[in-house]
C-alpha cells in the first residue's frame, strides 16, 4: 500500500491548529498521568493469563464505555475493539495494547506487587506482569480519554485494540492478534494504518527506541523427532541410536547461522531449548524428541533456515539409519515485526515533537517476537521501544523482561501516552488535507 503523507504540520485545516493540539494532548497527559498509575497498579495487582483476561476486560470495558465509545467485546476469546469517530471524515488509525500476563512469581517489593495463581497446561502457577502488557494497557486507556475529549476536531476514526494473549495461546487454542484480525479487527471500518508499541526496560525513561524495516524478529519453533532402534544399553550395535543421531542434528542446526546466513546484514538465531528421550542410563532408547526456535529479521533468511533445519534433520538421520520427522512450525510462528519505511519516516517528526530529537533513538533490530507482526501485515504498522528505565541506573542493573524482578518506571508511561495519541492525530491531519 502506497502512502501519500505531508506531515507539513503548519498547514493542518483544522479549526485547531498543530501547535494548539501537541499543547493540548502535552496537558492533558500531564493530567491523566496519576489515572494512568492507578490502571497500570491495578492491572499489575491484578495479572490475567493469555486468553484468560476476563477481569481486564471487563476493568477496560468500564472505562471506554464511561467515554461512551463503541465497544466490541469478546474479540479473540476476551479482547475489545472501540471506535472513536471523529467529528470529521477521514482515514481510520488504530492503537493497540496488549493484555496478558506469564506464569512467574513476582519477587519484587512493591506495595502493588502481584500475588496471583493462575492456571496454566493444568498446573497452579504464580502470574505476574513480567513485560510490561500492564503499562500498555493503561497508557492507551488514558490515550482513549485524551483522543475522546478532542473528538469534534479529529478527521477520522481511531480503533483502539486491547489484544489478549499476545505471549501466545494455551496449547490447543487459538487467540493474539492472528484470532483478531480472523474475526475482523481491522474491519468495519477498515483500517489504514496502526501504531504499537513496547515499553523497554533497557531505554531510559523519556526516550523511544525505533528503525525502520526489520525491528523484531520473526519466530517459528520446531519439534524434531528422531526415531531408530532401542537396545541395552551394554550393546550399542544392536541399535539405531536416536541420543547420538539428535547430537549430530543439534550439532548441525547451529552451523546454518554461522555458516549459512549473511550475518554482516542481520542477525539470525537457531537454537534447541529442550530435549526429551530415554528412562534408564542402561536403555537405549526408540525415539527422542527435541524442541527450539527459529528466529530471523528478514523473511528470506526465515524460509532458507526453515528449509535447512529440516533437511539437516532428515538427512543426518537417514545417514544414522534413523529417521527425523519435523514439525515446522510446531506451535507458534508470527513473521518478522517489520516497520513500514515510508510510514516511519513520515511519523518521525511527530515523535521529535513529542520529545525531543535528542531522545530518539535508531536501535539494533532485537531477536525477540512480537505478535503485533500480524497487524503490520495486514496494514502498514510502525512499533516502538518505549524508554521504562528509571534515571540513572546502569544497565547492569536491569532485569530482563521475563523474569521474575522485571520492573518498569512509571514515570514512562506519560511518554508514551503522548506519543500514541499524537502520532494518530498527525497521521489522520496529514490525511485529511
Amino acid at each position: 500500500m502506497k502512502f501519500i503523507i505531508s506531515l507539513l504540520l503548519a498547514g493542518f485545516s483544522l479549526s485547531l491548529s498543530a501547535q494548539d493540539t501537541q499543547q493540548i494532548i502535552s496537558e492533558q497527559a500531564d493530567a491523566i498521568e496519576p489515572k494512568v498509575i492507578e490502571w497500570r497498579r491495578h492491572l499489575h495487582q491484578n495479572p490475567e493469563l493469555s486468553n484468560r483476561e476476563f477481569e481486564t476486560s471487563k476493568y477496560i470495558e468500564q472505562h471506554l464505555r464511561e467515554l461512551g465509545l463503541e465497544i466490541q467485546t469478546g474479540v479473540a476469546h476476551t479482547g475489545i475493539v472501540a471506535i472513536l469517530k471523529g467529528g470529521k471524515p477521514g482515514p481510520v488509525v488504530a492503537l493497540r495494547a496488549d493484555m496478558d500476563a506469564l506464569p512467574i512469581k513476582e519477587r519484587n517489593d512493591l506495595p502493588f506487587k502481584s500475588t496471583a495463581i493462575g492456571e496454566y497446561m493444568g498446573n497452579e502457577v504464580p502470574v505476574m506482569h513480567a513485560c510490561g502488557h500492564d503499562t500498555h494497557v493503561a497508557m492507551l486507556m488514558g490515550v482513549a480519554e485524551i483522543l475522546t475529549g478532542m473528538k469534534d476536531e479529529i478527521p477520522g476514526t481511531v480503533k483502539f485494540l486491547f489484544q489478549p494473549a499476545e505471549e501466545g495461546s494455551p496449547p490447543g487454542e487459538e487467540g493474539g492478534a492472528e484470532l483478531m484480525v480472523k474475526e475482523s479487527a481491522l474491519k468495519n471500518p477498515d483500517v489504514d494504518v496502526i501504531f504499537g508499541l513496547h515499553i523497554w526496560a533497557g531505554i531510559n525513561v523519556g526516550e523511544i527506541g525505533i528503525k525502520s524495516e526489520g525491528l523484531m524478529a520473526s519466530v517459528d519453533d520446531f519439534k524434531i523427532t528422531v526415531k531408530g532402534k532401542g537396545s541395552h544399553g551394554s550393546t550399542p550395535w544392536l541399535s539405531v541410536d536416536p541420543v547420538v543421531t539428535a547430537a549430530q542434528i543439534i550439532n548441525s542446526l547451529q552451523t546454518i547461522v554461522s555458516r549459512s546466513m549473511p550475518l554482516t546484514q542481520q542477525a539470525s538465531v537457531v537454537s534447541v531449548g529442550a530435549i526429551h528421550g530415554g528412562v534408564r542410563s542402561n536403555i537405549i532408547p526408540e525415539e527422542i524428541e527435541m524442541l527450539g526456535t527459529i528466529r530471523a529479521l528478514d523473511e528470506n533468511d526465515r524460509k532458507n533456515i526453515a528449509k535447512q533445519v529440516r533437511e539437516k534433520a532428515e538427512l543426518i538421520a537417514k545417514s544414522m539409519g534413523a529417521t527425523a520427522v519435523v514439525e515446522l512450525p510446531y506451535s507458534s510462528s508470527l513473521p518478522v515485526t517489520y516497520n513500514d519505511p515510508e510510514l516511519t519516516t513520515a511519523m518521525m517528526p511527530t515523535l521529535e515533537n513529542v520529545i525531543g530529537k535528542d531522545k530518539i533513538h535508531i536501535v539494533n533490530p532485537v531477536t525477540g517476537a512480537e505478535d503485533f507482526s500480524i497487524f503490520a501485515n495486514e496494514v502498514p504498522g510502525m512499533f516502538l521501544f518505549l524508554g521504562g528505565k528509571p534515571i540513572g541506573k546502569p544497565l547492569s542493573e536491569v532485569a530482563p523482561h521475563h523474569t521474575a524482578d522485571f520492573y518498569v518506571d512509571e514515570a514512562g508511561m506519560k511518554t508514551g501516552v503522548k506519543a500514541l495519541s499524537q502520532l494518530a492525530i498527525d497521521y489522520l491531519n496529514s490525511q485529511s488535507e
